[in-house]
């Protein structure tokens, strides 16, 4: 449940502020710090998808 509603509020807003951190961890029940630190972690899982599929369509690239 808190992962679902943390995974949403990251699509909305990948670099939330300080007063949204307080507003998130408000509805989700944690320490803004922790939300702090999920929102890097997932940056950093997002940025690490990124660049595997960046990768993989390097590998095999589309017919011409």
């Amino acid at each position: 449940e808190q992962l679902g509603e943390l995974e949403k509020m990251f699509q909305e807003d990948q670099y939330p502020d300080r007063e949204k951190r307080r507003e998130i961890a408000a509805v989700v029940g944690v320490a803004p710090k922790c939300i702090l630190v999920w929102f890097q972690n997932r940056r950093a899982k997002w940025r690490k998808l990124q660049k595997s599929s960046i990768k993989g369509n390097r590998k095999y690239p589309a017919p011409s």
